[in-house]
């Protein structure tokens, strides 16, 4: 499950080749990345805490699951197979939106990722893989919504600018309904 390569795009998101992902990364070059959102049938939202040994990130809390496709790769498989590697859930996924971000963290890197956002629904228990993953917990959204603006630095730069996205997406879609 080595994912040490990411594709670089452009603010379109298409490919304009491949690069090492600790180069892009130490660059601060624009790649495709995913992110998935899990909610269970109570609403609440699957987070975890990244693992220590991380490259970037470690011990900060996100979203059930984050990475690169692979050159090759389709998105949403390639989705799929990563939440299955790290928090050992099968459910399905659909894309919600896209967006770009850019940040410093730590080790002298830089995030810039054409990110797409998939939610998905799961009601049992993760098995999480402790190489990716130290914790996690499902949390209520008003409570995890004062979590973050309490204690922002404790999350991932992209779930600080993914979740109030996704929560105005789901909001809207939920209107439709």
């Amino acid at each position: 499950m080595e994912r040490d390569k990411v594709i670089l795009v452009n603010e379109s998101d298409v490919a304009l080749g491949q690069m090492a992902k600790m180069e892009a990364h130490r660059r601060g070059c624009l790649h495709r990345a995913f992110s998935i959102f899990i909610l269970n049938a109570n609403g609440e939202m699957l987070i975890h805490q990244r693992a220590s040994n991380k490259y970037h990130g470690g011990g900060l809390w996100t979203n059930a699951c984050c990475s690169h496709p692979q050159p090759g790769d389709d998105l949403k498989e390639s989705a799929l197979e990563r939440l299955q590697y790290e928090m050992g859930i099968h459910c399905e996924l659909e894309k919600v939106f896209s967006f770009v971000y850019k940040g410093e963290v730590e080790n002298g890197l830089i995030e810039h990722e054409f990110d797409h956002v998939f939610r998905g629904t799961f009601d049992g228990i993760p098995h999480f893989n402790t190489v990716e993953v130290a914790d996690y917990q499902w949390i209520d959204i008003n409570e995890l919504l004062q979590w973050v603006a309490n204690s922002p630095d404790t999350f991932t730069i992209w779930f600080r600018q993914a979740l109030p996205l996704l929560l105005d997406e789901i909001a809207f879609t939920t209107s439709l309904s």
